[in-house]
């Protein structure tokens, strides 16, 4: 029996009615399978008092029509439950600022409350980073950039099985390391003295591994942004349960529709007056 590390709780501290600053619960909306509002319709119904954000992925909403789109926002307001465009801006910010000015109107007008800026793939100047940033917040939308974390795989110990003295060849070097993790915490740093609301943080790999390798970045990315301006993406369940067990139901997550209550069940707690806790207060992972 392994016992998570936020032993106790007191009411006074437990995560709050929506809208929340922080135990925030982010789904990955129509991707690439189909998506239809009747089964959001019945994710929200059954569990929106769980689901804080709605996120369109990879850019899926380029291949929908906007009264769809419109009518998928419309909808995921009235569960109190706000919308991210997800990754789509790279596409727009290649045609210049005038045109990610107008694609910040248009995100306005299709009901999106906010507009992420994948940091990795745009590539951007810091400065411009941070102009964009800006232009968000002034358009009346919120703003996150998404930031990954990345690093040599080489470094990842094996952990398969393999015959006793048997030779590994070791995994070939990458390019994509970032051994300095205070680089990019201190370029998330300046987002949010912008104006950015939360910083997303890809930390798959790191995730997958945390507990033998890379912990210490998550560590320093949650010691110096603090877990109410950080939102970390958690595509495995694994990932989910190994963030609540270190840092408690406050932690943001990101995760796919259909992990949405088991990640409630993690967290343990209830929200607001209504809801009865469901692990009890013992907060044991059994």
């Amino acid at each position: 029996m392994a016992t998570y590390r936020w032993k106790s709780f007191n009411d006074d501290g437990d995560r709050p009615d929506k809208p929340r600053r922080y135990g925030v619960t982010e789904m990955r909306g129509p991707h690439y399978s189909i998506f239809s509002r009747g089964l959001l319709e019945d994710v929200f119904e059954s569990m929106g008092q769980f689901v804080d954000g709605l996120k369109f992925c990879g850019g899926s909403h380029t291949l929908m029509p906007k009264t769809y789109i419109k009518e998928v926002t419309d909808m995921a307001h009235k569960y109190n439950v706000y919308v991210n465009s997800g990754d789509w801006a790279d596409q727009m910010l290649r045609q210049g600022p005038s045109a990610f000015k107008e694609y910040i109107e248009e995100c306005k007008q299709l009901g999106f409350d906010t507009i992420e800026l994948d940091v990795a793939s745009l590539g951007l100047p810091e400065d411009t980073l941070l102009r964009y940033v800006r232009l968000i917040k002034s358009g009346g939308l919120r703003a996150k950039p998404q930031f990954s974390v990345k690093f040599n795989k080489s470094d990842i110990a094996f952990t398969g099985n393999r015959a006793f003295g048997a030779y590994v060849i070791p995994p070939p070097q990458t390019s994509e390391m970032v051994e300095d993790v205070d680089l990019l915490v201190r370029r998330a740093e300046r987002c949010l003295e912008a104006g950015a609301d939360m910083i997303m943080i890809n930390a798959d790999d790191l995730g997958r591994q945390a507990d033998f390798l890379r912990s210490d970045m998550i560590a320093k990315i949650v010691g110096r942004l603090g877990l109410e301006k950080t939102m970390f993406e958690a595509s495995d369940p694994k990932i989910s349960e190994w963030f609540v067990k270190c840092y408690g139901p406050k932690v943001n997550l990101f995760v796919d529709h259909s992990q949405v209550m088991d990640l409630e069940c993690l967290r343990g707690r209830n929200l607001g007056q209504d809801h009865s806790s469901l692990l009890g207060r013992s907060y044991f992972l059994l």
